[in-house]
């Protein structure tokens, strides 16, 4: 898999139109869901070299992330005459560029995409390191294929569309990469006013966030290894996330954040982490993101889901943990008994 083109975009009509001339097409579809084709489509629609295409949308939200919405997807582009030499783009968050790229990846056996994500997560996190797909039997992610968009664009005019949830979302993998990469990243992240956010700060932020993906995505593409550093509080956070999904509906971001929590207490009992920076961690998540209401009955549902996840060998669940801020420890498992004791600490923590 090629190293994928991300373009950091000061002057988007331009940049979107170079990398539309430096892909041989016939048609030119654009991919949004009901709320990009509002509030972002505008921004682009009278834009020279888009002005021939073909508008596909889809339902919002996550739930709709789903084999209804790409059979919708995969129909509307066989209706209106895709080719495999056609061009999609996926203007949207992540759910729009996972989705949106694994129905180019398919469709007549691959054609090729550009990801505009147009949330924080997505230019953070979804449109970036070729992961494409949609959830399915309850479980996020279930079906899909590794596939780089032929470019990524990121532009943070589209941020100032987003409410402080989704900017909240975004930031959780923010977070993340800043644990996974030096100290005083981390430190920067964490020292920045993301309830009254300076967005071109914010936007020299994203690009070192996305800096830290690149870097571990270049070395691994397909997760055989340290690529897995990107699954630090996802294990966890999944499982709430699908667990939510059965109740209701939470961002990604938010997910991920409360299994910071559970993942960095385990990596303090087993790996090493500093308590102190676990619990101002743990604080700083808290004060922001709340905490989804769990009991000790949802532990059960939760084991289970974890064990779905993709990254488990055997019988064993796995975690990338953490030794300290950048010390990243791939490829660890907790008992049944671990896990819960922090879940005891998410439900009952500072």
């Amino acid at each position: 898999m090629e190293k994928q083109k991300v373009i950091i975009s000061e002057a988007l009509e331009s940049e979107l139109s170079k990398a539309i001339a430096m892909c041989s097409k016939d048609r030119l579809f654009i991919l949004t869901d009901e709320t990009t084709e509002q509030l972002c489509l505008p921004v682009i629609k009278n834009y020279s070299a888009i002005k021939d295409a073909e508008i596909i949308t889809i339902e919002a939200g996550d739930t709709h992330k789903d084999l209804e919405s790409i059979s919708h997807v995969w129909g509307e582009l066989q209706r209106k005459g895709a080719t495999r030499h056609s061009l999609m783009i996926n203007l949207g968050g992540g759910m729009v560029t996972d989705l949106g790229g694994f129905a180019a990846s398919t469709f007549k056996r691959g054609i090729s995409f550009i990801n505009i994500p147009t949330t924080l997560l997505s230019m953070v996190d979804a449109s970036v390191g070729g992961k494409t797909g949609i959830n399915f039997g309850g479980l996020k992610n279930e079906i899909g294929v590794f596939n780089n968009a032929n470019c990524v664009i990121l532009d943070t005019i589209f941020l100032q569309t987003l409410d402080e949830e989704n900017i909240l979302s975004g930031y959780a993998e923010m977070l993340k990469h800043g644990l996974i990469s030096t100290e005083s990243h981390w430190a920067e992240l964490m020292n920045f006013d993301i309830d009254k956010p300076d967005f071109k700060e914010l936007g020299q932020l994203v690009a070192k966030s996305v800096q830290v993906k690149e870097h571990i995505v270049t070395e691994d593409p397909t997760e055989k290894g340290i690529r897995k550093a990107l699954n630090l509080g996802h294990t966890v956070g999944h499982a709430f996330e699908s667990l939510a999904l059965q109740r209701k509906p939470v961002l990604h971001g938010y997910a991920v954040a409360w299994g910071l929590i559970c993942e960095l207490y385990l990596s303090v009992a087993k790996t090493g982490f500093p308590v102190d920076k676990m619990r101002q961690m743990t604080r700083y998540i808290f004060e922001r993101y709340g905490r989804m209401p769990i009991t000790c009955d949802d532990y059960p549902t939760l084991l289970e889901l974890m064990t779905h996840d993709k990254k488990n060998t055997g019988n064993a669940i796995n975690f990338t943990l953490l030794g300290g801020i950048g010390d990243i420890r791939i490829n660890q498992t907790a008992t049944k008994e671990e896990i819960e004791e922090a879940l005891d600490f998410y439900r009952e923590g500072c």
